[in-house]
């Protein structure tokens, strides 16, 4: 046989009806019912002022929070979020702390986010140690490195195909460029550049990947035309792995917002997309703040280079040569051409004498290959290894 279940409600209601009762004594009945005579004389209190239902179990939540929010904060972060439905709630923080001095905590942000239906699950995902032993250089300053490369293409309501060249400074994540050129060859992506530099002056590694303009198969260790350029103004090229984006993580990271806010906004024509690059790129630089920047803006912490832009032919020093290459990729050796390549077209080299009967070939810092004497055959440098040897010597 079970026994019988008494619910907290039911024992409330017995000491009740039985207290209610003359001449009872009180002090008994509470050690009968095993409480203190001060939580008997609670019972007995609510009884005679609510009734039966003054004895059901009350809500022990405070009436009151010295820490809640008000709803003017919660308004407002709202608001925020709405406006940057892609922000988290560190972010829309920062944005709140901007406008309206002190701000709540991240998790209280979170929390009101959360119940406003702003907020979305975290999908987590497991990270594999990176095979890659040694990586891009490591931006120590502003203009130290920047990072370029094209957003996937997507096509505008006109029919028009919208691919990108975005440009950033790695260490501030300053973005300098997203912009929609033309075509895809080297004129039109030298143009850019040109007003880059003249405008935030020369940085002092270009990192890249693989992909056309930025290299050739063709050319010598992998240059093409406008590396070659970039070479000849005195910055070094650095190219990620073949199929690794993961070697430009913050460049990819920015395309990811930029994928997010703008290209699944497909405006009419690409006039009217690049305003909205643009208005983008003013938004990203001098309003979201940035976790890795201490949730400074990039404006907060980029400058322009102090290395100026100007086209000059470079000064390889005593024991060079100098030769100017061809429309067709060729110097003169006397009477006889030599093949270079069609990527150093219209730049000097310099010609060093070397070891068995060999002349090396420079670009600027960066030493190409060898030429025979006797042949008249470029070989490419068989390595990258070599390059400032000349700076060392």
């Amino acid at each position: 046989m079970p026994w019988p279940t008494v619910t907290m409600n039911d024992s409330r209601k017995e000491f009740v009806r039985r207290a209610l009762q003359s001449g009872v004594n009180l002090a008994e009945l509470c050690r009968e019912f095993g409480i203190a005579r001060k939580t008997g004389y609670k019972w007995l209190r609510r009884g005679r002022e609510d009734g039966l239902n003054g004895l059901r179990e009350r809500s022990r939540r405070p009436r009151g929070s010295p820490q809640q929010l008000d709803e003017d904060v919660v308004c407002a972060l709202g608001k925020l979020k709405l406006a940057h439905l892609r922000w988290g709630p560190v972010k829309i923080r920062e944005l709140y702390r901007r406008s309206y001095g002190q701000a709540p905590s991240v998790s209280s942000c979170h929390r009101v986010l959360q119940k406003l239906g702003l907020v979305q699950r975290r999908r987590w995902r497991v990270r594999t140690p990176s095979s890659r032993l040694t990586g891009p250089p490591v931006a120590q300053r502003p203009n130290h490195v920047w990072t370029v490369d094209f957003k996937g293409w997507w096509t505008l309501a006109s029919g028009e195909r919208c691919e990108p060249l975005t440009v950033c400074d790695a260490y501030s994540r300053f973005v300098l460029a997203t912009v929609l050129p033309t075509t895809t060859g080297f004129a039109a992506i030298q143009q850019v550049f040109v007003g880059l530099f003249q405008q935030y002056g020369l940085p002092e590694v270009m990192h890249s990947d693989n992909g056309s303009p930025f290299a050739s198969v063709l050319g010598p260790l992998g240059l093409s035309r406008l590396s070659a350029w970039w070479i000849s103004l005195g910055i070094e090229v650095v190219r990620s792995r073949p199929a690794h984006p993961q070697d430009n993580p913050a460049h990819e990271r920015m395309h990811g917002d930029l994928e997010g806010e703008i290209a699944q906004h497909i405006q009419l024509d690409r006039a009217a997309q690049q305003v909205g690059l643009d208005l983008w790129r003013h938004e990203y630089n001098t309003l979201r703040p940035h976790q890795s920047l201490q949730d400074r803006s990039p404006a907060d912490l980029y400058r322009r280079s102090e290395r100026r832009y100007r086209e000059a032919e470079p000064d390889y020093g005593p024991g060079f040569l100098v030769r100017k290459v061809s429309a067709v990729g060729t110097i003169r050796w006397r009477t006889t051409p030599v093949f270079i390549s069609n990527a150093v077209a219209g730049h000097h080299l310099g010609l060093r004498r070397g070891l068995d009967n060999h002349y090396e070939v420079w670009l600027h810092h960066l030493l190409l290959g060898h030429f025979d004497l006797q042949t008249y055959a470029f070989r490419v440098a068989p390595s990258r290894d070599t390059e400032r040897a000349r700076l060392s010597a």
